[in-house]
């Protein structure tokens, strides 16, 4: 049997270039019900005026991972943005449609209902309200 050759001083530095790179990438696309938590708010979260978001619109608040909607009679609703597929944080949001930049998973911010695949699973719903003329949001009990 002959012997296998050995590997390049440069074979084994790219390969140890690229390992990082590749676990990065298979913790960014966690399956879905994975254990990882998302950064929703586990906590209450005063998120802004109670006028940001008008009769049937959606207003997305990026740095506290929620949108926040509200129906023609006025009643408001909020979900995590934090996308069900992946775990990737929601950052657009159109009229009132969230689209998920990783996959390309997109939701109903009146909803949180899955509008486009690859999600399966709807936005994780929040309590909301508002005190003194300020949005409130914070995780269901």
């Amino acid at each position: 049997m002959s012997p296998r050759p050995s590997a390049s001083r440069r074979t084994v530095l790219r390969g140890a270039a690229l390992a990082p790179v590749a676990g990065l990438g298979l913790a960014a696309c966690s399956p879905e019900g994975s254990s990882a938590k998302p950064a929703a708010p586990t906590a209450p979260v005063e998120l802004g005026p109670e006028s940001e978001v008008a009769k049937g619109g959606a207003r997305l608040y990026r740095e506290h991972n929620v949108v926040v909607s509200r129906d023609e009679k006025g009643a408001l609703k909020a979900y995590s943005t934090i996308c069900t597929h992946a775990s990737c944080p929601i950052s657009k949001l159109e009229g009132t449609k969230l689209m998920c930049f990783c996959h390309g998973s997109e939701f109903d911010a009146m909803t949180g209902e899955v509008l486009a695949p690859p999600a399966t699973v709807p936005l994780t719903e929040l309590e909301v309200g508002s005190e003194n003329g300020r949005i409130v949001a914070s995780p269901r009990n």
